[in-house]
């Protein structure tokens, strides 16, 4: 029973489509339009695609959770109001994954981007039954393979051996498929991304963009695969990355012009989670939650709105350590990173005064919280409501990569130029030689606070030796951190399949260690 009626509701959702403009800055609905009417015109295979971008979202706020703060960048600020809530939110940070215990972030994820990839199957096997002309069949499918490639990554970087759906659900076998391999899911990963390069994805030409996915998106998606899957192509991802390097893309001169709202889809960016403040539920709130718990919201935000609760403030708190990290001079730090000072009790802070953490120096007597300044752009008008985009690809980002790429294939010569682009930015020396470890330290402070550490890590393969040392200096710092946490094992490089997931899909099988 439980299943026919989750056949049901699969039904409904995929064939559930928004109307709304074609701009993907503007997604409010305007008209709703039954399934038999749809998909028929470029119209409505434009409205589509754009509610298929609708899962980026889940992706960006999940990920602060599930790939920034379980990594060694930030942390959280214990809560002792609601103890209940907050270990749903805490159990992918202490590496406490239980199938049994349904996290606040994974599991969304999980079915919001199945749901994107069901609204996209139905794209690519409608817009064949159409009518629409020869041309306009390739610009949507060119979107279409992109985004269905983007969502599987997502799903193979952080749940393995997923079911691979490739056609638009129509019977109840259809929407219950056992697990794929790795091999198969990064075959048909590429797949989609040459097909989307082929079926003509435009080149960055002009800035700002429209927000929706280029040749220049593609070829970065492309590059992080091959150099993420079990047997790494390195040479084939190098191409892609110069590739990149000879369209259109600039480094700003500041880096913290990258992140203000008023420079959305710069030249510097690639590829952006696209939100707009207002009324049509298009709004983004990572600030909230990136902000400590605090009494007096209007004066960091500039609107009174309460973030004390559970599920609100005092999450991805960058370290100390992380901070002791940048070097001297580097002005990403300022950047990225402030110090809210006032009155606290160790969990919720009236605020007096934001400042610089570059040399800073606690008040006697004063509490303070360090947070992520690189979203925080007030005053706003509404609570919980701001505009700020979310960085997934950026131009600093495909040159650091390439960086690897090359130091990678034993061509640290060849890599110096692109990342000392990256360090010159940021107002640091120039290096005249470049190790692995020059380029993940320069990536983790050039995307900090963007959900690339956690991944970046597994990739590398540091993960287990850098989370496990993490996770023994929290226990220092943190008494209440259980025992049991930060047991950082090969199997937890991958969350595990929560349990309704496995009721509804019998021929679904849990990841190993779990």
């Amino acid at each position: 029973m439980k299943r026919k009626i989750f056949f049901s509701l699969f039904i409904v959702i995929i064939l559930f489509s928004l109307s709304c403009n074609e701009s993907l800055l503007d997604l409010t609905p305007k008209t709703s339009i039954s399934a038999p009417n749809f998909y028929k015109t470029k119209t409505h295979f434009d409205q589509a695609i754009v509610g298929a971008y609708s899962g980026l979202r889940q992706i960006a706020i999940s990920g602060v959770n599930m790939d920034e703060m379980r990594s060694d960048n930030t942390f959280y600020t214990y809560y002792s109001g609601d103890r209940g809530t907050y270990n749903r939110e805490e159990i992918s940070i202490l590496f406490l994954d239980d199938p049994d215990v349904e996290s606040r972030w994974a599991y969304p994820r999980y079915t919001v981007v199945y749901a994107n990839i069901a609204k996209l199957n139905t794209i690519l096997r409608r817009i064949e039954l159409s009518e629409i002309t020869e041309d306009e069949k390739s610009e949507i499918k060119a979107e279409a393979l992109f985004l269905r490639a983007f969502y599987y990554f997502d799903l193979v970087q952080h749940w393995g051996a997923v079911p691979l759906v490739l056609e638009e659900v129509v019977s109840e076998e259809g929407a219950f498929l056992p697990n794929s391999t790795i091999e198969n899911i990064y075959i048909q990963i590429i797949s989609d991304i040459k097909g989307a390069i082929q079926n003509g994805l435009p080149i960055a030409e002009s800035f700002p963009q429209t927000g929706s996915a280029t040749l220049g998106a593609a070829k970065m998606l492309l590059a992080y695969v091959y150099m993420t899957k079990p047997i790494k192509e390195y040479a084939l991802a190098e191409k892609e990355l110069l590739d990149i390097t000879q369209m259109n893309y600039e480094l700003l001169d500041e880096y913290d012009d990258v992140f203000d709202p008023k420079n959305k889809n710069n030249k510097e960016s690639i590829f952006e989670v696209q939100y707009k403040e207002g009324t049509g539920g298009q709004q983004s709130d990572f600030a909230w939650r990136m902000i400590p718990k605090c009494n007096n919201t209007d004066f960091l935000m500039g609107v009174k709105a309460s973030n004390t609760g559970s599920n609100s403030g005092g999450w991805n708190v960058p370290t100390q350590e992380m901070i002791d990290s940048y070097e001297e001079g580097d002005t990403r730090l300022n950047a990225s990173i402030a110090v809210i000072e006032g009155i606290s009790d160790g969990e919720v802070i009236t605020a007096e005064t934001v400042k610089d953490v570059d040399g800073y120096t606690p008040t006697a007597g004063k509490g303070y919280f360090y947070f992520v300044r690189k979203y925080w752009h007030p005053p706003y008008t509404q609570g919980w409501n701001t505009g700020d985009n979310f960085p997934i690809y950026r131009y600093s980002g495909a040159l650091l990569l390439l960086s690897e790429c090359l130091v990678e294939q034993g061509k640290s010569n060849e890599a110096l130029p692109f990342i000392n682009q990256v360090r010159k930015r940021a107002g640091l020396g120039l290096l005249s030689n470049v190790t692995m470890e020059d380029v993940a330290n320069e990536m983790r402070h050039e995307l900090a606070f963007e959900n690339h550490r956690w991944t970046d890590l597994i990739r590398t393969g540091q993960a287990i030796e850098t989370m496990t040392k993490f996770g023994e200096e929290m226990k220092k710092l943190h008494q209440w951190i259980p025992s049991n946490a930060f047991g950082i094992e090969e199997y937890k490089q991958i969350y595990p399949f929560y349990h309704r997931e496995l009721e509804i899909n019998k021929n679904l099988v849990q990841n190993p260690g779990y």
